[in-house]
């Protein structure tokens, strides 16, 4: 405790001088009983036994028990009837809470108290105006339990404490803050309440007009019964709670309490950095900083104490693992606040043995999971899903997911680091994810495509979890197998870096893989490949890949490998190639009833005679289409339309043309197809130069050639002889003007490019 005074209540505690104050005025309190106060205040965090007490206060003496007892009463007679409790059989233990500021002197602050009792804030309190606007309206809207969940740090206890200061003046009797981390046992709940209300026994509250604020519940869930029977007592007493778990309570309205939205996070980190470093500027890392720590009010302010030996740039280099760094809280803050994993670890302590497994095994899931990958991978059920719901552990985030803070899930993946059931667990995940994609694939081409593109994107940080822990255990198989089956999902979403990456990862472990695992990996690769206009490296790949399935008989992947190795031949100039794969193909699909695969072909015959004779191309491609649209294939839809209007322009039919491109440009959108939306919007540049509106055809231009640079996309041969065709003109027109327009579409992200596009084919 130090030398520092002590304050609670109307008393201080004065370890130099050795007295208690009382409102100022020395007590008279003799040398023993001052002893075991200063004991039982050191020790305030846990029950202190009777030798042990004995042993402080009369070191090396053989005293009877009863001394002590007479210095107990004689604390008991200053401080009230429940400022030491008596735990039977165990000890004593000090209950009234010494407040933030305990071991501060006396005259340190020159704030002014927050009234009716409330601790004192030292520092701004920001954002939350939707928070305290809510809670406010629930508690004078006839709400008389309210509980604020949240994780651990998310600021729940300084939420609440503004929301009762601005209820002051709505309150006739008082607002009573009653701090329950110090408290361990459930049963001292009811006197400590008392204590802190002024009061012997709780039914003295029984016409009190009150707020009563109990904060930091959750580890005494078991004593929830003393808060309803004080309801029943005091039926004008509103209570509100603070707790990382509810109450369960008949009448109690949860409210739970989010992380701090980004514009507020980084207010509040930069708030509290310049508390150490008054001279610090906005940084560009402070939003990575305040995303890497979840928005959790505690975690900033941890980190915004290092900002004065640390620029912020190299602490977020060094918020890789949050948890070593993020120490050295203040002094006065209590001690389970003094660190992250401190917090963090508070909570973890409070859960029973199963529960703690089951959250620690669900810190494998780097993103947010289904209830179903819950069960399979962490093997645990609903019921434990939802209690580490209720414990603030997890957060409900959309129908049926669930997500772990990356500074939580960060403590859970230590307690299981360096574990056997550590790989069993991520061997399970990737299990489970190699399983998705496999549903998947097939349905990326069919009526189902949205929902399942859609399902891909929620599981993108789990499929790279996957794929990593795969090439780590040097799994090849499983490898080349996931990275080959999902390689539509990745070409779809303009992924060709990062898809480039896992495959040579993938073929680096790969060498024993079985045959239908390295076609897949073959076929995924040259994708990737292909659309970065390597086309004779992309040959090669698909040539491999469709040797392999020869071999292996699997006709519905060869019939894809051969359509994308004509297409290939296509675009280096080798028609004749191109026909005779093309032709192989389309006898496979044909004679296997692969109607999606016979779409695929002919789309592909079209477009390769588009090159020569759009009147034998279109025919195809319409019969294409009309495959498409028999199995649903919004991509194939919306492809085909765009090659179709390609020779609507071709013709002069500039009006097709654009009513071709609306349609595909929407199909395409609804399923976030980059690649189908750069050619269309080459095509819709050169419907604005035919309908006169050059200026919106620069602009155009100059999106498809940032959005090629971004993807690392490479027009196809008839798509680019289009688009040099279109620039050239427009660049003649519009001369002087022409850079403005295209570094304006340039600057243009993707879907404010379609939007353009829609609004001006609209025209």
């Amino acid at each position: 405790m130090g030398t520092n005074p002590v304050r609670f209540g109307s008393f201080e505690v004065q370890p130099e001088a050795r007295q208690l104050l009382v409102n100022g005025v020395p007590a008279k309190l003799g040398a023993r009983a001052f002893d075991v106060l200063l004991a039982l205040i050191e020790r305030r965090d846990r029950v202190v036994g009777k030798d042990e007490l004995l042993d402080l206060v009369w070191p090396g003496l053989v005293v009877e028990e009863n001394n002590l007892q007479v210095q107990v009463s004689a604390l008991r007679k200053l401080l009230g009837p429940h400022a030491v409790a008596t735990i039977p059989g165990r000890g004593y233990r000090f209950t009234v809470s010494l407040g933030a500021d305990e071991a501060a002197p006396a005259a340190a602050s020159t704030s002014p108290a927050i009234p009716h009792g409330l601790p004192e804030q030292r520092t701004r309190f920001i954002g939350r105006e939707r928070e305290l606007t809510e809670l406010r309206g629930m508690l004078a809207g006839g709400a008389r339990l309210v509980t604020v969940t949240g994780a651990g740090g998310s600021g729940k206890t300084r939420l609440a404490l503004q929301v009762a200061a601005g209820l002051v003046d709505d309150v006739r009797g008082s607002v009573i803050f009653v701090p329950l981390a110090p408290v361990q046992e459930p049963a001292l709940v009811a006197a400590t309440i008392a204590l802190a209300a002024g009061v012997r026994e709780l039914k003295e509250l029984r016409d009190r007009d009150a707020l009563l604020v109990l904060d930091n519940f959750e580890h005494l869930l078991p004593a929830a019964a003393e808060v309803s029977t004080l309801l029943s007592l005091a039926p004008d007493l509103k209570i509100l709670v603070t707790s990382r778990a509810r109450l369960r309570l008949s009448g109690e309205r949860e409210y739970a309490l989010d992380p701090l939205p980004p514009s507020d996070a980084a207010e509040f980190f930069l708030d509290r950095a310049r508390a150490v470093r008054p001279d610090l500027r906005s940084h560009p890392d402070v939003s990575a900083i305040c995303e890497r720590l979840d928005g959790l009010p505690l975690a900033l302010e941890l980190a915004a104490s290092r900002v004065k030996v640390l620029d912020p740039s190299l602490l977020l280099e060094r918020l890789a693992h949050s948890l070593p760094l993020l120490t050295g809280g203040t002094r006065d803050a209590p001690e389970r606040q003094q660190t992250l994993r401190a917090t963090i670890g508070w909570s973890y302590a409070l859960l029973e043995e199963p529960l703690q497994r089951a959250f620690h095994r669900l810190a494998v899931f780097p993103g947010s999971f289904s209830l179903e990958a819950a069960e399979v991978v962490a093997r645990t059920d609903l019921d434990q899903v939802t209690a580490l719901v209720d414990w603030s552990l997890l957060k409900p985030v959309g129908e049926g997911r669930f997500l772990m803070l990356e500074t939580i899930r960060e403590f859970g993946r230590e307690r299981i680091e360096g574990s056997s059931e550590r790989d069993e667990i991520r061997d399970r995940h990737l299990g489970f994810f190699l399983q998705l994609v496999e549903q998947a694939e097939p349905k990326l081409t069919g009526p189902e495509q949205r929902q399942w593109y859609d399902r891909l994107v929620v599981e993108n940080d789990n499929l790279r979890e996957a794929l990593a822990y795969a090439c780590e255990s040097r799994d090849g198989e499983r490898a080349l197998m996931l990275a080959g089956t999902i390689w539509r999902f990745w070409w779809n979403r303009g992924r060709i870096a990062e898809a480039s990456l896992w495959y040579e990862r993938a073929f680096a472990v790969g060498q024993n893989a079985s045959p239908t695992a390295r076609a897949r990996g073959l076929f995924g690769m040259a994708h990737m490949v292909d659309a970065g206009g390597d086309f004779e490296r992309s040959r090669a790949l698909f040539e491999e890949a469709a040797d392999v399935l020869r071999q292996i008989g699997d006709t519905r992947w060869l019939v894809l490998a051969l359509t994308h190795l004509a297409g290939t031949y296509i675009c280096l100039g080798d028609t004749l190639r191109a026909a005779a794969i093309n032709d192989e193909a389309l006898d496979l699909a044909d004679r296997s009833g692969d109607a999606r695969g016979a779409a695929v072909v002919r789309s592909n015959l079209g477009y390769m005679l588009m090159s020569v004779d759009d009147r034998r191309a279109g025919p195809l491609i319409e019969r294409a289409l009309e495959g498409y649209r028999s199995v649903g294939d919004t991509y194939g839809i919306a492809s085909c339309l765009g090659n179709l209007a390609v020779i609507d322009l071709h013709g002069g039919e500039t009006e097709a043309a654009a009513a071709k491109l609306r349609e595909s440009l929407g199909l395409s959108s609804s399923i976030g197809d980059a690649h189908t939306l750069t050619w269309s919007l080459a095509a819709a540049a050169a419907v604005a130069l035919a309908r006169g509106d050059p200026d919106a055809g620069a602009r155009l231009g100059g999106a498809v050639s940032k959005a090629c640079s971004t993807l690392g996309l490479a027009l196809e041969p008839i798509d680019a002889r289009l688009m040099t065709d279109t620039t050239a003109k427009l660049r003649e027109l519009l001369r002087g003007s022409f850079d403005d327009a295209w570094t304006a579409g340039a600057n243009m992200d993707l879907a404010a490019a379609v939007d353009l596009a829609v609004k001006k084919l609209g025209a």
